[in-house]
């Protein structure tokens, strides 16, 4: 999937995961999976994507600073 806003291109191809974190099994229409990526230029954003019934409804990539990841990834 890739985000583009004014001034970042985020994409999911050619970014590395930093961590991923799935909840339900495939299928699940409750379930949905999280994953922190950085991007070759050192910026972070969060692919979320789930089922009918999860928070994730649809695909959806949300861009994050440094110390948002940080805490993130603290977190989760």
């Amino acid at each position: 999937m890739i985000k583009t806003t004014k001034t970042k291109t985020y994409n999911t191809e050619t970014a590395t995961v930093v961590k991923k974190v799935t909840v339900g099994a495939f299928g699940d229409p409750a379930g949905y999976e999280m994953t922190m990526y950085m991007t070759p230029e050192g910026d972070y954003f969060l692919y979320t994507n789930g089922g009918a019934e999860s928070a994730y409804k649809t695909e959806k990539i949300t861009s994050y600073t440094k110390a948002n990841a940080k805490k993130w990834l603290e977190e989760n």
